[in-house]
């Protein structure tokens, strides 16, 4: 099986970039990539291209990619458009590195960008409308009320002024943990304020003003138990990494030793499984998937971005990606283990909840944060030693669990 590298990466600052458009952005983090890796854009042989709401916003349906990539000057090459809920730009890199080890090309770039922030607040909401099953809304939301059966919830903790579906999806899991296990909506805080500090280093973060675990806890409820800085914000950007395989990096005029290896790149979809087997979620089989492809384990694994979209996401994810046993994520979080200079650092780039959360660039600006740290170019951020790294991309939901998870491994190599 053909190795594949990793040789460039761009994003923009996650934010409201409300003067620029979705090529614009694009643009942005493909120069920035071609860049980076020493790439001129008639290298580039095939591309894959995410996005989630262009066609909802915008009209711009069908052809995407196109509409961005090619007056770029990337023209003539295979571009395909991809959308897969929150994890479309993980799904866009997977699918590049299939086609490279398929021999379809040599050097192949992965994009993802969404322009989510409108002034009409009730569309900015549509958007995730469209990542369950339509159908049956009412059955959807009840089966995560279900999760929550016998745990008291407060009747006033809850926002009056509308918000994405997911966000009770979010807090359906934390009540389940909290009837289960017994976490805590504090270490939910813990959370959120550690994902708050990480992003103050973070120049393309959304949010850079540290929070305490008091003051995330006394900020405006969302949903019980979650609150406002819990949850992923808004959020326009874009992100992009070139792959290779060694053929194609030999071909590029950028340095071989910054490029990074992609040890495993892992895509599965839900199941049906019962609420409480939790040992079969999917990011949990994808995660044991992704190890056994890279010859490493949870242990082997310096750093961490996983998808946050609330600070519930990250304790779950942490949980499914072997770093404690069940039920222990809240704890670990609360000890200290998961910040910079803790045992396994999870979100240096301050995750979603602070960094943002452009719903089709999310996976990309997660490898963004990933190649820079393995890298070693992350500054006041820098996770010491970080050699390995696993990141853990999902959306959708169906069922009781995200409709797909991606799963990626990498490691920094060297070149004589």
């Amino acid at each position: 099986m053909s190795t594949i590298y990793i040789a460039g990466v761009g994003m923009t600052p996650f934010t409201r970039h409300p003067e620029l458009s979705v090529g614009q952005l694009t643009a942005w983090a493909v120069r920035e990539t071609l860049e980076d890796a020493g790439c001129a854009p008639e290298q580039v042989q095939s591309a894959f291209f995410g996005n989630c709401a262009q066609g909802l916003l915008e009209g711009q349906h069908l052809v995407r990619g196109q509409m961005s990539l090619l007056p770029m000057g990337l023209q003539g090459i295979p571009i395909f458009n991809v959308e897969n809920a929150c994890a479309t730009a993980s799904t866009a890199l997977h699918l590049a590195v299939q086609y490279l080890r398929a021999g379809a090309c040599d050097i192949a770039l992965a994009v993802g960008v969404d322009k989510l922030f409108t002034p009409e607040r009730e569309r900015r909401f549509q958007i995730f409308d469209g990542a369950w099953d339509v159908r049956t809304p009412a059955e959807n939301h009840a089966r995560f009320l279900a999760l929550a059966e016998g745990l008291a919830i407060p009747a006033d903790a809850q926002s009056e002024n509308g918000y994405s579906p997911f966000m009770d999806v979010y807090a359906g899991f934390a009540r389940q943990y909290m009837r289960r296990f017994g976490i805590t909506q504090r270490q939910l805080a813990v959370i959120a304020s550690k994902n708050r500090t990480h992003a103050v280093a973070n120049e393309r973060a959304q949010f850079r003003k540290p929070m305490s675990v008091d003051e995330v806890l006394a900020s405006p409820p969302i949903t019980w138990p979650l609150t406002l800085p819990m949850c992923s914000p808004i959020s326009d950007g874009a992100g992009a990494a070139l792959l290779c395989t060694e053929v194609g990096l030999r071909k590029l005029q950028g340095r071989l030793d910054r490029a990074i290896q992609v040890h495993a790149s892992v895509l599965r979809t839900a199941t049906a499984r019962d609420p409480e087997d939790l040992d079969n979620h999917l990011t949990r089989l994808a995660a044991n998937q992704a190890y056994e492809a890279a010859g490493f384990g949870p242990e082997d694994m310096h750093v961490a971005e996983v998808h946050d979209a609330t600070a519930m996401g990250e304790l779950i994810q942490s949980e499914n990606l072997g770093f404690c046993p069940l039920g222990e994520g809240g704890a670990m979080a609360e000890h200290g283990e998961t910040t910079i200079g803790g045992r396994i650092p999870i979100n240096p780039s301050g995750g979603l909840e602070s960094k943002g959360h452009p719903i089709g660039a999310t996976g990309l600006g997660q490898v963004y944060e990933l190649v820079s740290q393995l890298r070693g170019e992350c500054g006041a951020r820098q996770v010491k030693g970080a050699r390995m790294a696993v990141h853990e991309n999902g959306g959708g939901i169906w069922g009781i669990e995200e409709s797909v998870a991606h799963i990626g491994i990498y490691g920094s190599t060297s070149w004589n």
